[in-house]
């Protein structure tokens, strides 16, 4: 993403700002563009915020034929601002920039609740149906980072809608996986192997 490691731009995170997402999708574009990859079996995976860019993408590009979500932050934005309470504390190495484009969003267009219109266009979780293949989803109960609720409601999303390949829910577990990496990694592997 730009602004991490030698990239240049500026890091505003993937939530309230459009790099990201930007980045990601010209990634993908570049990627069907090598002539070492089959366009046609391009599948994505993510973690944490990752997922949140995973899925974007997947509603933009339905090329995507096949999505991995590890711990993904899937909300849509009334449950990222509403219910998205982290324990950790935020690092001081995050810009007071970052951290104030939340603010200036709600004092533009107004929360998710006064104006979902705005909000609903914004999220991924609205274009579901658009999706290229199914989203296959693993999360841990003892995620201190992501709310589970922000799993299991995007599983129920995409259940009726034929798009949910796969819901892993690993007791105790945290954000990492890191109790169930193994069975975490061999069902992913798999998923792509019979989706792609």
């Amino acid at each position: 993403y730009r602004g991490h490691g030698s990239s240049q731009g500026e890091a505003l995170g993937g939530y309230y700002a459009p790099g990201y997402t930007t980045d990601v999708m010209n990634a993908l574009g570049s990627l069907k563009r090598d002539p070492r990859v089959n366009a046609a079996r391009i599948g994505m995976w993510g973690h944490s915020m990752g997922g949140f860019l995973s899925l974007r993408a997947m509603a933009i590009d339905p090329g995507v034929k096949a999505g991995v979500i590890w711990a993904g932050v899937v909300g849509d934005y009334d449950q990222l601002m509403n219910s998205w309470t982290r324990r950790a504390p935020v690092p001081a190495s995050i810009p007071s920039a970052v951290l104030n484009l939340r603010k200036r969003a709600v004092e533009k267009y107004g929360t998710p609740r006064e104006n979902p219109t705005f909000w609903n266009k914004l999220s991924a979780n609205t274009y579901l149906r658009d999706l290229g293949g199914p989203v296959q989803l693993h999360i841990g109960t003892n995620d201190e980072d992501v709310p589970v609720a922000f799993h299991t409601t995007l599983a129920s999303q995409l259940r009726p809608l034929g798009k949910l390949g796969g819901n892993y829910v690993y007791p105790g577990d945290n954000h990492n996986l890191s109790g169930n990496l193994r069975t975490a990694l061999n069902r992913s592997v798999q998923f792509f192997r019979e989706r792609l």
